[in-house]
């Protein structure tokens, strides 16, 4: 008898916690899905546009246009809205996409500034928001996105200076900030960025000494200055690189 009632007392836990585990599965998909909608909202959509038609709840969101899921907890990983056409603000509500891994909104006609939100996002590893009209200073918080990879905000119209916390994204690889309207100087933090591959920031209104750390970046390859108000060792590191590349 005490057998049987302690198999019962396990079948009866087993399903409460399946249950509780399906009731927060839900909860945290209907977060997913409130996140995009609320993008949706804030966007200037033609009614013939396809995120018009397809962004519906007639349809899992896991098979919207432009997102893609993970495969066993169905959660938001990537979202890619390039080349739609679309215009508007990004909504603070796209901070509770915290499975997002890649984020690619370029070559649309997005405007305001980025919301403090989306340093939520701990798990971005690619940011592309190139070629849109987004303005504004870029946070002080970025360095705790510290899984980025890529970084993309070229052609915008982002001011301010660059955060010295930007020293924290120790596996970042490419930092293109080209043609957008940054000022001050490039902080010598920047100098411990030791996996970037890649440094744009060209065409932008920086000012001082190009700081000596950038020479010590051993797997940079690509370094673009150009276009600002910069003095210093500039061609002293274009030849650091040139001998790598030999």
């Amino acid at each position: 008898m005490e057998k049987l009632f302690l198999c019962l007392f396990a079948f009866v836990l087993t399903q409460h916690c399946f249950m509780a585990s399906l009731a927060m599965r839900i909860t945290n998909s209907s977060i997913d899905e409130s996140a995009l909608l609320a993008l949706k909202a804030s966007l200037n959509l033609n009614a013939d546009h396809v995120l018009s038609i397809n962004w519906s709840s007639s349809f899992s969101f896991c098979n919207w246009i432009g997102v893609t899921c993970g495969i066993h907890h169905r959660r938001v990983r990537v979202l890619n809205l390039s080349d739609m056409g679309l215009s508007g603000t990004i909504t603070p509500q796209l901070g509770n996409l915290s499975f997002l891994v890649e984020l690619d909104l370029r070559n649309n006609s997005f405007h305001g500034q980025l919301p403090w939100d989306l340093l939520r996002l701990r798990r971005l590893k690619r940011v592309n928001l190139s070629c849109n009209g987004f303005s504004g200073e870029i946070p002080n918080g970025i360095g705790s996105l510290s899984m980025l990879q890529h970084l993309s905000f070229r052609y915008n119209n982002f001011s301010g200076s660059i955060p010295p916390s930007i020293s924290n994204l120790s596996v970042l690889q490419t930092l293109d900030w080209n043609f957008n309207l940054i000022t001050g100087s490039i902080p010598p933090e920047i100098g411990q960025l030791r996996r970037l591959k890649i440094l744009r920031i060209a065409f932008n209104k920086l000012s001082g000494a190009i700081p000596s750390t950038i020479s010590n970046m051993s797997s940079l390859e690509i370094l673009s200055l150009p276009e600002n108000s910069l003095s210093g060792m500039y061609l002293q590191t274009k030849d650091i690189l040139k001998r790598k590349r030999k």
